[in-house]
């Protein structure tokens, strides 16, 4: 009897026992419970690339991270939709290292007096062409982006054989766009995606702006974008002048396989009386 109420009594101890080191387990530590409250965070912009001094922002060089409130640098862009809308399109002012936060004092953006003017560098000029969806690439252009204007007319002289009447040549060579429509970048503030531009701006220099204009008033002009990774040099620019006729593109139209114009033959009707009865030939 003495034994089974020992082995009764030991049991409840031992069940005792773990119930404590269970409530004890489910608390937190003393220290867990007097911590402070971990600090308040908030998103601020950055770089997602090194991008040099005077680019036009993209969407895709701006990445973010998360910092505490109270070490947020003074003039930081915020992650927020319209702080993005907001800086898409400026122009940096200085170069910026990837990861590095983006300042308000380091943009000049659209609007700001003498954008246009700090958009271009050196002795350039702004020339603006008439586009339509096909020309200008259907939409797929951002300001930025270098690109060739190639000139397409249609010779009328009739003397001319068929395959040369069609012509394509370049005008100028790997220039900046700088504008679509009055957008500095597409997906800014007043813009997002321009399926329908009406008009890009260049960036060329003088005697490439009046080569423009002269385009201008010849024929049809469209856009040939170059590609991002391309390193911009003087024979990019000013390349051999290329002209492509259409019999270069179809041989069908080779002087060889177009038949000749068989020349137009006339015929003379005569009429008149004869004897007092009508006569034609």
């Amino acid at each position: 009897m003495v034994l089974r109420v020992t082995f009764f009594a030991l049991m409840a101890l031992g069940l005792l026992g773990l119930g404590f080191i269970g409530f004890a387990a489910s608390r937190p530590p003393p220290q867990a419970r007097n911590a402070p409250p971990p600090p308040v965070t908030t998103r601020v912009l950055t770089a997602a690339r090194d991008i040099p001094a005077g680019s036009l922002i993209k969407p895709g060089d701006l990445a973010s991270r998360e910092v505490p409130i109270a070490s947020v640098p003074a003039g930081s862009t915020m992650d927020t939709d319209e702080e993005r809308r907001a800086i898409i399109g400026a122009m940096l002012r200085r170069p910026i290292s990837s990861g590095e936060t983006i300042l308000l004092a380091d943009t000049l953006r659209p609007g700001d007096h003498g954008f246009l003017a700090a958009v271009l560098k050196g002795d350039m000029r702004a020339v603006t062409i008439g586009v339509d969806a096909i020309t200008s690439t259907a939409g797929l252009i951002w300001p930025g982006d270098r690109v060739d204007l190639i000139l397409t007319q249609n010779i009328g002289d009739a003397n001319l054989p068929v395959g040369r009447r069609v012509v394509a040549e370049t005008v100028v060579a790997d220039v900046r766009v700088i504008a679509i429509d009055q957008r500095m970048v597409e997906g800014a503030a007043n813009g997002g995606p321009t399926p329908d531009a009406r008009t890009v701006t260049l960036e060329v220099d003088k005697a490439q702006a009046q080569a423009v204009q002269v385009a201008i008033r010849l024929g049809r002009l469209s856009l040939s974008v170059r590609p991002a990774d391309g390193i911009s040099t003087e024979a990019t620019r000013h390349p051999k002048p290329v002209t492509t006729f259409a019999s270069d593109v179809s041989p069908a139209l080779s002087a060889d396989l177009v038949p000749p114009v068989r020349a137009a033959q006339s015929v003379k009707v005569w009429s008149g009386t004869s004897d007092g009865k009508d006569f034609k030939f």
